[in-house]
């Protein structure tokens, strides 16, 4: 018997030994979201001279970036939906932002699983920083959503310099459920809520999992004088705000990064930058050159985005890749590299990147990718594009030689038009019926002006 005992406890000693090498080996996943940030707004874009962002662009040049990196719509909250479950949010009903009118129960289904809900079950420390947008009520705060730890706000956007947005008290800076006193320059306090998580979580036996969302470059045009002093050259007041508000995220996304090295956990930690729509170049001085477009239409300037994964020694350094990828394959990617299963019963649409990423691999990613926002819809074929909003009506580019969508070819290829439209309509008949709607939208694309919807700090 004392034989059968000690080969048990040498068994039980072998699997936790087992175990913590497998937790030593995961990586921590780290995932950076810019609010409303253009095409051309980080400085490894390469596409204009006066954005400065070297603690970004560190991102690109420790690893890959995707030229043809998509988001699954031109707006903040489904974005995040989709991004959050790695699933089209068309297909369970998050397809526009919420409006004036919006029912009280806005926000991510529950029935939805989330990456916090699926990291948490696979033993990660989880956190959730800056701007949520994903519901207000208690149920589908962060809190209830997977994550152990929350700093930020419930809403759409939010002032950088005040605790609430406005008069909107529901939509209060929180840290987990509860509305702090003060806040000092909003992406200050999101880049220093950002490294305390790190400090506090670096050195555990577990890895971490932090999703960490900015407002920045969102609107209000809010500034603080330190960052606005770097572009006094600028004679442009909204540029030059902009430059100062993209700035500050640089700099917050620097203090994240620095706590990694100091840590001596960079090469340990997968990071994702991108994000959520495209610029609204009208209100936030932000630039998607060289695209078409803007945040709120399909497109490119609505939705192609910088798009940036790190792991050092895990994927290759300085690449640039032309591959099309969406922010639908961060999920399953972070999965893959945590050696952790996808949630049970669900389908995700994205695709794991790591094999992808292996030195020679040239396979295609993505075949097709598909949007649907209200009247305006898209899908991406190879190269082919075919798109329709009301006042332009039914186009088709490709954007292999016409990026910047100045050539429809619609009249000219009739046969392709037909051929996209019906596999449009295949993956259209797996969605659902939007579970609320904004009669604001419609009006973003029919109206021609970048701007941001009246009443969005309301969301």
């Amino acid at each position: 018997m004392n034989r059968v005992i000690r080969i048990a406890c040498v068994l039980l000693t072998l699997a936790l030994v087992l175990r913590a090498s497998a937790d030593a080996k995961r990586p921590n996943i780290l995932v950076i979201v810019a609010d409303d940030l253009g095409y051309a707004d980080i400085g490894a874009q390469g596409q204009e001279k006066d954005v400065r962002t070297p603690n970004v662009d560190t991102i690109a040049k420790a690893g890959v970036r995707f030229t043809n990196g998509y988001v699954t719509c031109p707006v903040c909250s489904p974005t995040r939906a989709g991004l959050m479950t790695g699933r089209y949010q068309t297909r369970f009903g998050h397809e526009v932002n919420p409006g004036p009118n919006t029912p009280e129960n806005f926000g991510l289904p529950l029935d939805q699983i989330t990456m916090g809900q699926a990291f948490k079950s696979a033993g990660y420390t989880t956190g959730a920083i800056g701007k949520w947008h994903l519901g207000f009520k208690t149920e589908m705060m962060p809190t209830h959503r997977g994550f152990d730890e929350f700093y930020g706000f419930l809403g759409g956007a939010h002032s950088y310099t005040e605790v609430t947005a406005g008069k909107i008290a529901k939509n209060s800076v929180l840290r987990g459920e509860k509305p702090v006193e003060s806040v000092t320059y909003l992406t200050d306090d999101f880049g220093r809520e950002a490294g305390d998580f790190v400090d506090r979580h670096a050195s555990e036996d577990k890895p971490f999992f932090l999703y960490l969302a900015f407002n920045a470059v969102h609107t209000p045009m809010q500034a603080a004088e330190k960052y606005l002093d770097r572009f006094k050259e600028e004679p442009d007041k909204k540029r030059r705000t902009l430059l100062a508000k993209l700035s500050a995220l640089d700099d917050a996304v620097g203090v994240v990064l620095g706590k990694l090295r100091d840590h001596k956990i960079e090469d340990s930690t997968l990071i994702f930058f991108i994000s959520d729509n495209g610029g609204p170049t009208g209100s936030n001085g932000s630039r998607n050159t060289p695209l078409r477009g803007f945040k709120g239409q399909v497109f490119e300037g609505g939705i192609r985005e910088p798009f940036c994964i790190q792991w050092n020694g895990h994927i290759p350094a300085g690449k640039v890749d032309d591959r099309t990828v969406v922010s639908l394959d961060i999920f399953p990617t972070a999965l893959a590299a945590a050696g952790a299963e996808k949630p049970e019963n669900v389908n995700l649409d994205g695709a794991n990147l790591l094999p992808f990423l292996k030195e020679g691999n040239k396979d295609v990613i993505h075949e097709s990718l598909y949007w649907r926002f209200g009247p305006q819809w898209a899908i991406r074929d190879g190269n082919m594009k075919l798109m329709h909003n009301n006042p332009d009506g039914t186009m088709l580019f490709d954007l292999g030689k016409d990026m910047s969508e100045t050539h429809d070819l619609a009249s000219a290829q009739p046969d392709e038009v037909k051929r996209l439209k019906a596999k449009y309509d295949e993956w259209n008949s797996k969605n659902i019926a939007p579970l609320w709607h904004d009669s604001r939208e419609g009006k973003r694309a029919a109206n021609g002006k970048a701007s941001d919807a009246k009443g969005e700090a309301d969301e």
